[in-house]
């Protein structure tokens, strides 16, 4: 076991755990952002992975799942708003940790990989992950000014 293989495992493995926790107990408002995390902690341990077992594949998936996973939730967040807007749930906490989680990982592998187009492709999945997070936590917590009456 190398030690990408034991980071992913702990990454995946402690932001799956929270994540189960949330969508298990508690309202509305922890489902929905338990299931932003988990595209959120996915992420970087699929990258992790992919150095771990020399996959480069595993970056187009965690492609994929950034660009699909914050989509997702402003999928409920539009179709939730009624309930959220009763009780909208307090997310910055989680979404700068999981940003910062999703940096340190994009830098470390940046750093282990050739300048190239597989360095260029870490950076976009980097700013999707993070980007897209930001955006959805926006949403969930009450919208974006100017749009909907956020």
């Amino acid at each position: 076991m190398n030690g990408w293989l034991l980071a992913a495992a702990a990454t995946l493995g402690g932001g799956l755990a929270v994540t189960l926790w949330g969508v298990a107990t508690g309202p509305l408002g922890r489902r929905v952002v338990a299931q932003n995390l988990a595209t959120a902690v996915a992420c970087p341990g699929l990258l992790l992975l992919s150095q771990a077992y020399e996959r480069p594949a595993y970056v187009d998936v965690a492609l994929v799942l950034a660009l699909l996973g914050p989509v997702g939730t402003l999928v409920f967040a539009r179709l939730l708003a009624g309930e959220l807007a009763a009780h909208p749930p307090r997310l910055w906490g989680p979404t700068w940790a999981t940003a910062a989680l999703g940096t340190a990982v994009v830098l470390a592998l940046c750093v282990v990989t050739a300048p190239g187009r597989a360095t260029l492709k870490l950076l976009v999945v980097g700013a999707l992950l993070v980007g897209g997070n930001v955006v959805a936590t926006r949403a969930l917590t009450g919208g974006i000014r100017g749009v909907r009456g956020g």
